[in-house]
């Protein structure tokens, strides 16, 4: 009598947990800020937190106060909190002053987090310069080219380059071997954009970098 009366139990048990609306966590996202303001010459950076690793990618979107955005940025997520550091400073001739948006979504659920871009007196190298100083190290372009990119793209309060290139000289502009180190250094983020710049300016400023004095044979 015992087992038939706990045999009941179970199988009333059972069909009230079916009769149950059937209850699961439904996913969460959202952008942790580092910080909400930013200045040029600084990188963005943020964290996507999760609750849960599902496999898919989380989808960002970067738009300013007008609504024009980026592409769709797929973000692969393989922790409750994935920190996304930007690879590109802000530059004034990229991205205006004022507000921006990031959307994310993830796994059917959406979330907004924003920033604002105020006026600095910051000033930093242009990342295409990047790609130029790397070719000139390997060999591929030459040093007046690389002087060239300075002048052309890199503000002079940065960079001042105290001679100009001409058809007369181009071929006669002369970078010391030994300054591919500092090249290298600055392009993996082992010295700043100022400690480069310094670096530069006074090689410049020297005629380390520049047009080698005449030997006594020459004059």
């Amino acid at each position: 009598m015992r087992s038939k009366s706990l045999t009941l139990t179970i199988i009333l048990a059972i069909s009230i947990t079916s009769l149950l609306p059937q209850i699961h966590a439904e996913s969460s996202v959202s952008i942790i800020m580092e910080q909400t303001t930013y200045t040029y010459c600084e990188k963005l950076f943020y964290i996507i937190e999760v609750s849960e690793v599902t496999g898919e990618p989380a989808i960002i979107h970067i738009r300013d106060e007008t609504g024009k955005g980026s592409s769709a940025i797929p973000i692969q997520i393989t922790s409750l909190q994935n920190p996304i550091p930007s690879l590109v400073a802000f530059q004034a001739d990229i991205f205006p002053l004022g507000k921006y948006f990031i959307d994310v979504e993830y796994s059917g659920v959406s979330d907004t987090a924003e920033f604002e871009l105020i006026e600095s007196d910051s000033i930093c190298i242009p990342e295409l310069i990047k790609p130029i100083m790397a070719n000139w190290i390997s060999g591929k372009i030459s040093d007046w080219f690389l002087i060239d990119a300075f002048q052309k793209y890199v503000d002079d309060q940065l960079i001042h380059v105290p001679f100009e290139i001409d058809a007369n000289n181009v071929y006669d502009v002369d970078i010391p071997e030994w300054v591919k180190n500092i090249g290298y250094w600055w392009i993996e983020g082992a010295i700043s954009d100022d400690n480069f710049s310094k670096a530069m300016n006074y090689l410049l400023d020297k005629n380390i970098i520049g047009f080698p004095a005449p030997t006594e044979n020459e004059i």
